[in-house]
């Protein structure tokens, strides 16, 4: 092993201990706590009094249970504080884009609506003229039904009525034309865990949009793909939409999710 990738081994058998308490639903006995981690008891006992000078771990003392200590928070903290959720979705674009191989966009919201931030095209791309800073209709794109869901009705009300509006009178029964029409729609999205359209923006054309949530489970940006129907995998939790919904899960883990929001 060459000397950039030279550690120390007692550090990182350490840190099972701390992986363990994160993942666990709440204080963990010292047995439960080294059996999670894969060693045994007396040897978890050790690094947890190191743990706990440090302030990494906390004992109750009634209980006698182990939990992450005042340290690990400022640690997680600070962390939170540092991350950049369009930057690191920008990193793993090129590889989302290789594994479903369809063009990949990010979008986040802004003060007119869902509005695209990154793209990343694929060699099979689709003639879809949408360009960086395009903001796109709530009700007849997967990115704006995906933002509809999650964000608070107050923040989208403003756009999704003159849609609803415009939709009646150009009597699209592609789209929603009713509060009711649009609570049934944002309802399967949330349940599905992804938003699609097809043929609603373009002729042929199918999208998939799908959430990331930061810390506080509030959707931060949203993770959408396009293609024509004669390659485009349409079906929910296929081709296409799995690993897209995986990949958002991920990041959202990466944010700081699933501590305090349902997965």
């Amino acid at each position: 092993m060459d000397k950039e990738r030279a550690g120390i081994q007692s550090v990182e058998v350490g840190f099972s201990l701390v992986e363990a308490l994160a993942q666990a639903r709440g204080p963990l006995m010292l047995k439960d706590l080294a059996a999670a981690a894969g060693m045994s008891a007396a040897k978890a006992h050790r690094y947890l009094v190191s743990f706990q000078r440090i302030g990494l771990v906390a004992q109750d003392e009634r209980t006698s249970r182990y939990d992450l200590g005042p340290a690990a928070l400022k640690i997680g903290l600070a962390s939170l504080t540092r991350l950049d959720p369009v930057r690191l979705a920008r990193e793993r674009m090129p590889t989302l884009m290789q594994d479903i191989d369809h063009t990949v966009a990010i979008a986040v919201w802004g003060n007119h609506g869902p509005t695209i931030v990154h793209w990343e095209e694929c060699a099979q791309s689709v003639t879809a003229n949408l360009r960086l800073g395009d903001v796109m209709p709530m009700l007849a794109s997967a990115t704006g039904r995906c933002f509809a869901a999650w964000l608070p009705r107050e923040m989208t009300a403003a756009l999704l009525e003159p849609e609803m509006e415009r939709a009646r009178k150009a009597r699209r029964q592609d789209l929603p034309q009713s509060e009711e029409a649009v609570s049934a729609m944002l309802t399967e999205v949330r349940e599905r865990g992804t938003a699609r359209v097809v043929d609603t923006v373009l002729p042929g054309i199918v999208a998939f949009c799908v959430p990331v949530f930061d810390a506080s489970g509030h959707i931060v940006l949203g993770l959408m793909t396009l293609g024509s129907l004669a390659t485009f995998d349409p079906e929910y939790g296929g081709a296409i939409d799995a690993p897209l919904q995986a990949a958002a899960r991920q990041l959202s883990r990466d944010l700081g999710w699933g501590a305090t929001a349902a997965d």
